[in-house]
């Protein structure tokens, strides 16, 4: 069972190319199904005692799938469904059938309807961060503000920088894509500019 629901979950990850696939979770099932026996059967009068350290021991494996890259954070979905699938384990091993299959059924769900979900929304309305650097003309950057406006994004000021006769600024800014790329198209023709990062 545990290789069957485990591996359902590993099976969706790794069609989506996911760091953590198949084997990975269906190991992680099996390990934690098994820790969760053992703890019942050599664990007499104290049967948390294992199956306790699981928990921290994927906390471990779950950091390792996490990473940063630029603005984003990418691997925190991997890394739920790692804990998930541990606890999914450890029902198995403990005879709660029912739930892990219950559980399963919402994770598969989850992670296949949230995607679309996602991409709606995005088209609605996504986030993204700007930086501007142009030469010092005794004005600030407050002007490009209004294009942001213009351009119908909601947006929040970040840093700005003065030195050595140029200044920079970074911008976060929030809106449809059709909106991001108006601003985008818009700066590009700005020849003030001297490094635009979009």
């Amino acid at each position: 069972m545990a290789i069957l629901l485990c591996g359902l979950i590993g099976l969706e990850r790794e069609l989506r190319a996911k760091q953590a696939g198949l084997k990975t979770m269906i190991m992680i099932g099996l390990g934690s199904t098994l820790f969760t026996i053992l703890s019942i059967k050599i664990g007499i009068g104290n049967a948390d005692r294992i199956a306790s350290n699981i928990v921290t021991g994927i906390g471990f494996l779950g950091a390792g799938v996490i990473f940063k890259e630029e603005s984003k954070v990418r691997g925190l979905t991997t890394a739920c469904v790692i804990w998930i699938v541990a606890a999914i384990g450890m029902a198995i091993g403990a005879g709660f059938s029912e739930q892990a299959i219950g559980v399963t059924v919402i994770v598969l769900l989850a992670l296949i309807l949230f995607p679309y979900v996602e991409d709606f929304v995005q088209h609605r309305s996504t986030s993204r961060e700007y930086r501007i650097v142009k030469k010092y003309e005794n004005e600030g950057l407050d002007s490009y503000e209004e294009h942001f406006k213009i351009a119908g994004l909601k947006l929040s000021r970040g840093q700005q920088n003065l030195s050595d006769g140029i200044i920079s600024g970074t911008w976060t800014a929030a809106g449809s894509p059709k909106n991001h790329k108006l601003f985008v198209d818009h700066m590009l023709q700005d020849e003030k500019i001297l490094e635009f990062q979009f």
